[in-house]
């Protein structure tokens, strides 16, 4: 997972400067938007909502637009959709294994935006849980390194409070938790001083395919297609692509 894991956190730093910075703004606006009607508007009694609205602001997300969003989830400002979630499977190009998690309003648009991303790109839609399999729900929280902070200044902040494993990716440290253990290791990091840069419940692959460079190219991409779509709020995949590979595809 590594591969995959230094890909995602590539890609997160560049959005928040790149040219699909809007893109970016829309989905993190969503999930906020979606995290304050199950555990009510203030995010000191929803860590969803908590959680939610820290990736926002740490990708410079306006507070305005951030505050008019847990107004409308909460009920307190008119606009607020009726979202609903759609997860679908498919096949990318090398076989690799897709879970598309899309936060929907419209069920055909989401389910059409997918299918022609994945077919326009080498992929296929699959039946309903003849992917999933490959995939556990897990919380992710990324660690930026800082000075002096180590490994095992990590592993032992989490250890105690659930956290099954600390990988490091080379600019930042990622915590695996099962997912119900997510706020007490995020609380953990807290407690040590520990910054966090996101946390968040995800999907990660039990196998892995590895990829060459070629490979890399085109899944990249196809994620890409995907991550445009509107509907689409994550993506998880089973590659797996070396520091070389990553390094050629840039």
């Amino acid at each position: 997972m590594s591969g995959h894991s230094k890909w995602a956190t590539t890609k997160h730093k560049k959005a928040v400067i790149d040219a699909k910075r809007g893109k970016l703004f829309a989905r993190l606006i969503k999930n906020v938007e979606v995290a304050a009607p199950t555990g009510g508007g203030d995010p000191a009694g929803n860590p969803t909502l908590f959680d939610a609205i820290q990736k926002a602001k740490k990708s410079s997300v306006p507070n305005d637009n951030i505050d008019r969003a847990v107004k409308r989830g909460s009920g307190l400002e008119a606009g607020g959709a009726d979202y609903q979630t759609i997860m679908y499977e498919g096949y990318g190009p090398n076989g690799v294994a897709i879970l598309i998690e899309c936060l929907t309003d419209n069920r055909n648009r989401a389910a059409t935006e997918v299918r022609t991303a994945l077919t326009r790109n080498g992929g296929s839609l699959a039946d309903a849980g003849s992917v999933a399999y490959m995939f556990s729900r897990k919380g992710t929280i990324l660690v930026p390194k800082a000075d002096g902070l180590s490994e095992d200044d990590v592993l032992m902040a989490v250890l105690d409070a659930g956290a099954e494993e600390v990988n490091d990716l080379g600019e930042s440290f990622e915590v695996i938790t099962d997912p119900s253990d997510l706020i007490p290791v995020r609380t953990a990091l807290q407690d040590a001083g520990i910054e966090y840069e996101s946390a968040e419940s995800g999907f990660v692959p039990s196998v892995s395919v590895p990829l060459d460079e070629e490979g890399a190219r085109k899944i990249f991409k196809l994620i890409d297609v995907l991550e445009d779509c509107d509907d689409v709020q994550n993506v998880f995949a089973n590659f797996d692509v070396s520091d070389e590979v990553m390094a050629a595809v840039g």
